[in-house]
């Protein structure tokens, strides 16, 4: 095991590591003069910052309307794709090429089809007069973070379709018919039979996405690099601000750890719901 253990260290320990020092030193990435112990001070750079609270509501509203929007479309594509139908194959394959492509070819495209001067969604709304004028759905700041949302979703869905498929898929079909035959309707069925076995693989893909989508970065940076006017800048892009443009890798590590603490917060959270969950099913 010492290789893989070398390896783990060398990749994930050490830069962890790192940036908890860092977050409590001055530290300049083309400035090595800048040194010290910084205490709390890059801290409270942070929360002084006056784009810091708007970051946060930002990612807050980026994290939950992404995993709400991929778990509802996920868990309703599975539903569709359990039922028997001609070209069921075909069509699970065709739900999952979203989450095939890169995401920096799915911003990239979402882009060019969205530009409100030459963009294909703006051309076809315009002919049936859906709109009257194109829209700035990047350029907007009261678009720009919902049009994120819904590409982010049209990417990730596919995910949750595919893990909801393969629980539902394991289900026995003697609980449906045992529920027919007490005259359970569909709603019935879904809640007593279908959910129950959808609870620990729903619990699984949430929380992982949850941690996923709180610190994606590329998305938003390859679709509005946070903008516009700050109305998609999320603690990612606040980072990549700091250590990129500033150079300010000590400001950059502190937000970096305090957004690690949310994030083993959420942790915690699913480990206490997760064990609950499996001492109710083994007893």
């Amino acid at each position: 095991m010492s290789p893989a253990w070398i390896f783990i260290g060398g990749l994930i320990a050490y830069p962890l590591v790192r940036v908890l020092i860092d977050a409590f030193s001055n530290a300049n990435l083309v400035n090595p003069a800048v040194s010290g112990f910084a205490g709390l001070g890059n801290f409270a750079t942070v929360t002084a910052d006056p784009h810091f609270g708007g970051a946060v509501q930002h990612t807050l509203v980026w994290t939950a309307g992404s995993v709400v929007g991929e778990y509802a479309i996920g868990l309703g594509s599975a539903l569709l794709l359990n039922r028997p139908m001609r070209g069921q194959g075909v069509f699970r394959m065709m739900t999952f090429i979203p989450w095939l492509v890169p995401i920096i070819v799915a911003g990239l495209t979402w882009g060019w089809m969205l530009n409100p001067d030459f963009g294909i969604v703006n051309r076809v709304l315009v002919d049936i007069g859906a709109v009257d004028t194109p829209i700035n759905f990047l350029g907007d700041p009261d678009w720009a973070m919902p049009t994120c949302i819904f590409v982010n979703i049209w990417r990730s869905f596919p995910y949750y379709t595919i893990s909801f498929l393969a629980a539902l898929q394991a289900i026995p079909t003697d609980l449906y018919e045992a529920a027919a035959i007490d005259g359970a309707s569909a709603p019935r069925r879904f809640a007593s039979v279908t959910f129950p076995h959808l609870r620990s693989v729903s619990l699984i893909i949430v929380f992982i996405h949850i941690v996923w989508t709180a610190v994606n970065f590329d998305f938003i940076w390859v679709m509005t690099e946070g903008g516009p006017n700050y109305a998609t800048n999320t603690l990612p892009i606040m980072i990549y601000r700091y250590s990129m443009k500033q150079f300010d890798v000590g400001a950059a590590s502190a937000l970096s750890t305090m957004m690690l603490i949310g994030t083993t917060l959420v942790f915690v959270v699913y480990y206490r719901y997760r064990r609950k969950l499996s001492e109710e099913i083994v007893g």
